[in-house]
């Protein structure tokens, strides 16, 4: 299997489609192995700590598990490619610009950002702007 996914950075940001998604997700630390299967995390991440889980915040709550950084996600809608070259890094670097704190996740296809929850629909509006600006580059 072939990462078909896309390089260029112009395309990247111009095509992103960022996409704000409606739960609050926390982040827990569980011990490995744990039966996640009740969370349905989003992310899981193996540390030598232990198992780092993005999950919904409902859901850590009914599970009585300890939690940080309440966010929401930004889905960017591109099929980026895994090893594309300074799609994050500016994506990030802008969204600091603006003071916002960001926790970026790569799946195969798509990158997650999770945004805390009380600046995402901020994130989202400067996302949406910043992927005009680079589909429609001033002359």
């Amino acid at each position: 299997m072939t990462n078909s996914g896309e390089m260029n950075l112009d395309v990247l940001l111009a095509s992103m489609r960022p996409v704000l998604h409606p739960p609050t997700y926390v982040f827990v630390i569980v011990a490995d192995p744990f039966d996640t299967g009740p969370l349905n995390p989003v992310m899981t991440f193996r540390e030598a700590e232990g198992l780092t889980l993005i999950v919904e915040q409902h859901r850590a709550q009914m599970a009585q598990l300890e939690s940080e950084f309440p966010c929401r996600m930004i889905t960017l809608n591109i099929h980026s490619a895994l090893d594309a070259v300074g799609f994050l890094a500016r994506i990030t670097t802008h969204l600091a610009t603006l003071n916002m704190g960001v926790n970026p996740v790569s799946g195969f296809y798509h990158d997650h950002l999770f945004i805390p929850v009380n600046r995402a629909e901020d994130a989202l509006a400067a996302l949406i702007e910043l992927s005009g600006e680079a589909a429609n580059p001033a002359s």
